[in-house]
């Protein structure tokens, strides 16, 4: 908690806590868990909150007008302001965390640096993604254009979008499907959802919004991201075994038709090797698809 204002860091962060009590969203649930750690106590002590949807929170407390949320919303928005004695701290915020910004009556009041560490097998599964035949990967993010470039550079993605809204995601989504390509989207939040959704093929993540995981074709658990990899390489493998078991079905049935035409094999003899070849290649088919690889 980084504070642009005279109030001490705890009343901020109760101040925080407060509005972000209401929301599922990670960064809501990181502040929440920091006012606990600390031992504060955030009763409601706001009027009505507003929750703006990819944006922030807005409320009343004591009389003044709270916001918190992320840069576009405080300082575009809400046309919110940073006080001359600040301007300094301000521009030395650390660029590997995730900004929220708090702010009282239209003049910045906190910074909450969430740390969003990356996972330790974040860059070998885009390399691993790449290597199974994916075009491009590519990270949007609502954070800020310095946290966003941080991250990109780390984990080695084609491209990066920072503070890009839920509408921005799925239209970025519908152009790639609209110019022939398969998409494959992954997120956990209620921004994501609408991107999910447009994607051919949407993965949520177990710990995330409710909507996420009910809008998504698949939900993996947040323990590991190596599960996408392994359903990459599933997909892939039983595409191949469809293909193989296309040719085999219909080559073998061609086959008997045309001796049974020409006379070559009775009708006993054929029906005998259909159901024959049926058998084997469904016995086959229950070889682990994983094996393969």
């Amino acid at each position: 908690m980084v504070s642009f204002c005279e109030q001490s860091e705890d009343e901020l962060l109760r101040m925080a806590a407060c509005l972000e009590e209401h929301f599922p969203h990670s960064m809501a649930k990181a502040v929440v868990e920091a006012a606990r750690k600390r031992g504060l106590e955030h009763e409601e002590m706001h009027s009505k909150v507003n929750y703006i949807v990819a944006h922030g929170i807005s409320s009343t407390i004591e009389g003044k007008r709270v916001v918190i949320g992320s840069h576009h919303f405080v300082f575009e928005d809400e046309k919110c302001s940073v006080r001359e004695p600040w301007i300094r701290q301000f521009e030395t915020l650390p660029e590997e965390c995730s900004l929220l910004y708090l702010a009282i009556e239209h003049e910045l009041a906190a910074v909450v640096c969430i740390e969003d560490p990356l996972r330790k097998e974040a860059a070998d599964v885009v390399r691993a993604l790449k290597a199974t035949g994916l075009e491009k990967v590519v990270m949007m993010t609502g954070d800020s254009e310095k946290t966003a470039a941080s991250v990109a550079r780390r984990v080695g993605v084609d491209a990066y979008y920072s503070e890009v809204l839920p509408e921005d995601k799925a239209k970025f989504v519908e152009q790639e499907r609209a110019s022939g390509r398969t998409v494959i989207m992954i997120g956990d939040g209620i921004n994501d959802s609408p991107a999910l959704s447009a994607a051919n093929v949407g993965i949520a993540i177990r710990d995330g919004a409710q909507i996420a995981q009910e809008i998504a074709d698949i939900t993996i658990s947040a323990e590991n991201l190596w599960e996408i990899v392994m359903l990459r390489r599933l997909s892939e493998a039983l595409m191949r075994r469809i293909q193989k078991n296309y040719r085999s079905i219909v080559g073998i049935n061609a086959t008997l038709i045309l001796l049974g035409v020409t006379g070559i094999l009775q009708p006993t003899t054929s029906a005998l090797l259909h159901n024959m070849s049926t058998l084997t290649i469904s016995l086959t088919n229950m070889k682990n698809l994983l094996d393969e690889n």
